[in-house]
């Protein structure tokens, strides 16, 4: 009796537990749907009282006539392109900074680290008219570049992850590759790198979203519709057609549609990169 009514007790709270988690699940996924079946449903449904879930009819030609109506095409390129440069210019500047705070000597390091981290503490606002200058002087105005070569230079979050995943690879595994003869610029291309995949992965998803839902930055650095991104082109849509809910929606859904793909992809790879990062000193 006493090892059954383990037995039951044990599958009892796994029951609660998985339902308390599905129910959390259904939560978070409710505005997506509701997202979604907006953009199928016909215009008096959208605002009717009580709500419809369940859309009827369904007007899937929302989709391609949303698309039509902005150069979808266009501004989906421009955000791929700037996602990609950005996710390049992040992880390789980030993980250099990480691995020299992490796995070299030299003095003053726990200084600029602790400086790296108080910048954190600095809100975006603050150095925004600055920058802002500084491109302009530059003659960047207009161009993709104050969107991505400010990634080539690190950014304090990523530098810190990166450094707390660095600092869980063993020492010894760099000091027997110094023995053989590599360079530090080898163990960390060789040995470091390969090692760190699931925070390097980490680094690049959470760099790929904030560069893709960006709106901040494209406003203030684009001036030419033909280099507009899909979240410059989703107000530009909202200016011209802001009584359109379904085709907003529908728009909205395929925008987000590359997030949700890619997460679920990466997630297995994304929760080792964050659980793995440890606070070691």
């Amino acid at each position: 009796m006493g090892k059954k009514a383990t037995v039951r007790k044990g599958l009892l709270s796994a029951v609660v537990s998985h339902g308390v988690l599905i129910g959390i699940g259904v939560l978070f996924l409710l505005p997506f749907y509701w997202l979604a079946s907006t953009a199928v449903k016909p215009d008096e449904q959208i605002f009717r009282m009580p709500p419809v879930w369940v859309p009827h009819p369904v007007h899937w030609e929302n989709f391609p006539k949303a698309l039509r109506t902005i150069p979808f095409a266009t501004y989906t390129w421009n955000t791929l392109r700037i996602c990609l440069i950005t996710v390049v210019g992040t992880v390789l500047s980030c993980s250099l900074v990480a691995y020299s705070l992490a796995k070299i000597r030299w003095r003053g390091r726990d200084l600029v680290f602790y400086s790296l981290l108080a910048t954190m503490i600095l809100p975006s606002q603050v150095t925004m008219v600055p920058t802002f200058t500084i491109f302009k002087w530059l003659g960047w105005i207009g161009t993709i570049k104050p969107l991505t070569v400010p990634a080539f230079f690190g950014g304090a979050f990523y530098i810190f992850l990166l450094r707390q995943f660095f600092m869980t690879i063993p020492n010894e595994l760099s000091d027997a590759a110094k023995i053989d003869g590599c360079s530090e610029l080898a163990i960390y291309w060789r040995i470091v790198l390969p090692l760190s995949k699931p925070a390097l992965a980490t680094v690049g998803l959470f760099t790929f979203i904030g560069a893709w839902n960006d709106f901040l930055g494209p406003l203030l650095y684009l001036n030419d519709e033909r280099s507009y991104t899909l979240a410059m082109g989703l107000q530009r849509f909202v200016s011209q057609h802001g009584a359109e809910w379904a085709l907003l929606m529908a728009a909205s859904t395929v925008m987000t549609l590359p997030i949700i793909i890619i997460f679920f992809l990466a997630q297995r790879i994304f929760i080792q990169g964050v659980t793995l990062t440890g606070i070691k000193e």
